[in-house]
């Protein structure tokens, strides 16, 4: 929860602002300030405080206790200028918090945390467990220092400066080892736990035979992901409890998919209870990974037969591709969850062009892939092999990824060893449709006229199909120097269903610096005018030209005759 906090009328204006925007996570403390902000710090995750901030500094300083407990805190000015990440910028999310308040009340983020000043993530901000000297990493990475990265357990990052060897080092391990003096341990969920029961198994039985597994086997707790076992106990309430004190999900498998997994020790027993010869090992192997502990029984102190079984794996991380559409140029259509993977990318891949237009929002330590036009298949088959290598890898592409871009061939490159995320971006059709009015207000369709790699035949009843349909139709890629005579052809099949007088819109370079677009008509239309920057917007027999702007109609009544101001 966050507390907001405000002094004056002017603070609670954009106090209420705040809460009507996040009615679920907000809470208003009202009365006295100095009583509000101690209650609110006590009660919340974090506050938001529309004061000056040296009244918030002055009201916040006794209460702190520890950077890892204590509530993120951002101090909001009255006039909402600024939000300023006060207290707790990475453990209490306050950086964030800062940055999404200043969405929501269009204030400027103020964040000095050194790490994100300069664009590095901090160690603390990874989503991974952590344990060392953090403090001291950080400021030898911001200075420039070598930092050794040593991975006891492949796993993907987002990028940071490190280097083979180094005074200081970042080491991923699932390991139950110490931090050295200038070391900080970053703890991957690498560890899946299958674990078997019988009806009524205590929760202390099953937490305490997992604890000892991970003990003996020299693993520590915090990188366990998940407690793995079959759906018919899945709410046992020991395994319920024992994955609740563990802080992690129990996930469970059907009997019939354990019975499919291999595994060193089936036995009779769970396969006339349940109807699989294993549930620990199967459980825990059923996605694959190294056995690092096979099955072994809980010992009871009274002597009574075992209650609980468990077997441990170790799952390699597998690499992230994201896929990321990064709209028509203009850097405002770049969207939020595109610019956040570019981030969050340790190796980014993309025509050089592309590449050229993000450089700037990569964070420092990014490896960037880049290569010329008519690369597409090497493209994607670099970004497939840099994820199955357990990097965390960004292919970029302009538009939608989706469309006309780098999905199709990257993802007909991958396999289910590595993630893939898709990040839509604003495609050209809809950049240029937005520039010339609404020419895609009902059904239509878009149509490459690029030859390249599909055949004139196959684009050319496609076309057909669209006139004889009266879909709305966006050209892509209509015209080069090579290729002039495809866009005379395929409006020639369109003007056999169409009027003369359609309206068709013509856009090059939509939302860029140099952008243009004109309204024409389809008998009027020169395509010598066209290039491969442009798209093309053909109207249907509905779409009308209004006051210049491109209109296609989302019902009927426009046609009907009807006065607009009698309907």
């Amino acid at each position: 929860m966050i507390g907001l906090i405000s002094a004056t009328a002017a603070g609670a204006a954009a106090r209420d602002r705040l809460a009507a925007a996040w009615p679920d996570r907000t809470r208003v403390y009202d009365g006295p300030v100095g009583e509000a902000v101690r209650a609110a710090f006590a009660e919340c995750e974090q506050l938001v405080c529309f004061l000056a901030t040296g009244a918030t500094v002055r009201l916040v300083a006794p209460l702190l206790a520890d950077k890892s407990t204590d509530p993120g805190v951002v101090c909001v000015d009255e006039g909402g200028r600024f939000a300023v990440s006060l207290v707790g910028g990475h453990g209490g999310g306050a950086n964030a918090l800062a940055r999404a308040a200043g969405e929501v009340l269009g204030a400027e983020p103020v964040v000095t945390t050194a790490t994100d000043a300069v664009g590095l993530p901090g160690l603390d901000t990874l989503g991974l467990p952590y344990e060392g000297a953090v403090a001291a990493v950080s400021r030898a990475l911001l200075d420039g220092e070598p930092v050794a990265l040593a991975a006891d357990v492949p796993w993907p990052l987002p990028p940071l400066p490190l280097a083979a060897s180094g005074a200081h080092t970042v080491r991923l391990t699932d390991r139950a080892v110490a931090p050295g003096e200038r070391e900080v341990l970053l703890r991957p969920p690498s560890l899946v736990v299958g674990v078997g029961a019988s009806r009524g198994a205590p929760a202390e039985e099953v937490l305490g035979l997992v604890e000892e597994a991970l003990r003996e086997a020299g693993l520590s707790p915090r990188s366990v992901a998940e407690l793995a076992t079959v759906d018919a106990k899945a709410d046992e309430p020991g395994l319920v409890a024992a994955a609740g004190r563990l802080g992690v999900p129990l996930v469970t498998y059907t009997a019939e998919e354990l019975a499919g997994v291999a595994v060193p020790n089936p036995s009779a027993a769970p396969l006339s209870a349940v109807g699989t010869p294993s549930v620990a090992e199967a459980a825990a192997l059923a996605r694959g990974g190294e056995l690092l502990v096979p099955k072994r029984k809980s010992v009871r102190a009274d002597g009574r037969p075992a209650m609980a079984t468990c077997a441990v794996v170790r799952r390699p991380g597998r690499g992230r591709l994201a896929v990321v559409g990064l709209g028509p140029g203009a850097r405002d259509l770049l969207t939020p969850r595109a610019a956040a993977e570019l981030r969050r990318a340790s190796v980014l891949v993309g025509l050089d062009q592309y590449v050229d237009q993000i450089r700037d929002l990569l964070r420092p330590g990014t490896r960037v892939l880049e290569s010329g036009l008519g690369a597409e298949e090497e493209r994607a088959r670099t970004a497939v092999a840099e994820a199955r290598a357990g990097h965390a890898v960004a292919l970029i592409g302009s538009g939608d990824a989706g469309v006309y871009a780098m999905a199709s061939p990257a993802l007909a490159e991958a396999s289910d060893d590595i993630d893939v995320v898709g990040v839509p971006g604003v495609t050209a059709a809809l950049a240029a449709g937005a520039v010339l009015g609404a020419p895609l207000g009902h059904d239509h369709v878009s149509i490459s006229l690029s030859d390249l790699h599909t055949p004139w035949e196959v684009i050319e009843r496609r076309v057909r199909a669209a006139a004889e349909a009266d879909l709305v139709v966006t050209f892509y890629n209509p015209r080069s120097r090579g290729r002039a005579w495809q866009l005379p052809e395929a409006l020639a099949i369109l003007a056999g269903h169409r009027e003369p007088t359609t309206p068709v819109g013509v856009v090059r370079n939509a939302s860029r610096p140099d952008e243009s677009s004109r309204v024409t008509t389809l008998g009027a239309l020169d395509p010598a005018t066209v290039d491969m920057m442009t798209v093309v917007t053909v109207g249907n027999t509905a779409t009308r030209n209004v006051a210049g702007r491109m209109v296609t109609p989302r019902g009927y009544r426009w046609q009907d005759g009807t006065p607009a101001g009698a309907r």
